[in-house]
């Protein structure tokens, strides 16, 4: 029986996507994953993420020396997600058209200079642009990453991908930290001690493109060859709403936890903030746990399977944390964070599956679509929480997981052509 294959009227132009050619496959599977690319390209999402996080840790400084209205405030997280989120899929497009190994370490030049930028701004505008420089930074980043991750994984995809993913957590829980232990007692210039964050992160990043750029085909590769029971394209594009709609339930109940669970702890239990921020701390190391475990377990028993579980098995401690006393808070929240954070690698990874021919941008849409648009979510549960309280959007949010049930609409995945 024939293959089928994807034509270049469904691609557009061919695209140079060595990672999926049958043959560097099979190569990459034999010799295992690279570990030194793979801890490497981990090592460089910790420090972006890290960077990227700083932005809102600053913002009571910036609001205090310049007089900002939470308004003002508000255009600077736009500028920023708008670069960092929604020109992902934008940069992952081009990057399916020609892969570019060196442009990891030019796009994290944009936020060396936006970190500096930062740090000597006195007008709104420059904050303004300041902010868009390190998001655009990010944009670059994450979908060419992603392609590496998988490249170096050695047919380990969701291995790669949870390890890719455990920097990311890790950075965004150490910016706030960073910024609490230098930026709030040495001022706005020293932001621009992070910028040596970015110089080490561009020595890295020159050094993966140095390994990536052999692995690029030298001419335009063939149609790719799907397995012969690969879901048809209506499925594909039913399978992708679906899965946009899991990352942004999941993203939204974590991003609604980050932001306001200090506040419930503060409001409910009258806690201190510094043990509610340990509470915190807490959630957000089983959050990067589950992160990291989730994607090996999804190479071994199926991705689906993990998703179910991960989404869904969630269900029961969400609803009941409105519920609970302070003790079983913590521990609620480290089930929660195990469990509901163990889908992030099987979702992007399922969807990279889905659509082989356009792998950058699919990485760009969930790494940055969904995740900015939880994070606006948040903010308007934020809103929402003015207006009723913190409890009632903690009762509210513990459903979001029912969203789950949407797995059902999946399909069944093939097994890979070998």
């Amino acid at each position: 029986m024939n293959k089928p294959v994807v034509s270049e009227e469904a691609l557009g132009e061919p695209v140079l996507v060595p990672e999926l050619t049958p043959a560097l496959a099979a190569k990459a599977a034999s010799a295992g994953p690279a570990y030194v690319v793979l801890a490497g390209i981990s090592f460089s999402h910790f420090l972006n993420d890290t960077m990227q996080s700083l932005i809102a840790s600053v913002y009571p400084i910036l609001k205090d020396n310049y007089a900002l209205d939470f308004a003002q405030i508000g255009m600077i997280t736009l500028a920023f997600q708008f670069t960092a989120s929604l020109l992902q899929p934008v940069v992952g497009h081009v990057t399916d058209k020609k892969a570019q190994p060196f442009s990891l370490a030019i796009g994290m030049g944009f936020t060396f200079f936006g970190l500096l930028l930062l740090s000597v701004a006195h007008a709104y505008g420059m904050i303004l642009v300041a902010a868009s420089l390190v998001g655009l930074g990010s944009a670059v980043f994450h979908p060419e990453s992603a392609r590496i991750a998988r490249l170096a994984s050695g047919g380990r995809y969701g291995f790669a991908q949870s390890v890719f993913q455990l920097g990311g957590s890790f950075g965004t829980a150490m910016g706030p930290v960073l910024a609490a232990l230098i930026v709030v007692p040495f001022g706005q210039p020293s932001i621009a001690w992070f910028s040596s964050i970015a110089f080490l992160a561009i020595v890295i990043l020159w050094r993966i493109g140095a390994w990536y750029k052999p692995q690029i085909a030298a001419k335009k590769a063939a149609p790719i060859e799907l397995h012969p029971d690969h879901p048809d394209d209506r499925r594909v594009r039913i399978a992708l709403i679906v899965l946009v709609a899991l990352l942004f339930s999941k993203q939204l109940y974590v991003s609604s936890l980050s932001s306001y669970y200090i506040f419930y702890l503060i409001d409910r239990f009258g806690v201190s903030t510094q043990a509610a921020q340990l509470y915190l701390f807490i959630f957000l190391a089983a959050n990067a746990a589950g992160a990291f475990f989730g994607g090996p377990i999804g190479d071994r028993f199926g991705r689906k399977y993990v998703i179910w579980f991960s989404i869904l098995g969630a269900l029961p401690f969400t609803l009941a944390l409105p519920y609970a006393g302070l003790l079983a808070s913590a521990v609620l929240t480290v089930f929660i964070g195990l469990i509901i954070s163990s889908a992030t690698s099987s979702i992007i990874v399922f969807a990279q599956e889905l659509m082989p021919h356009r792998f950058g941008m699919i990485s760009g849409v969930f790494f940055g679509v969904a995740f900015g648009i939880g994070g606006l979510g948040a903010a308007v549960l934020g809103k929402l929480a003015d207006h009723t309280s913190i409890a009632f959007v903690y009762h509210l949010c513990a459903f979001l997981p029912a969203i789950g049930l949407l797995a059902v609409f999946l399909p069944r995945m093939p097994k890979p052509v070998r």
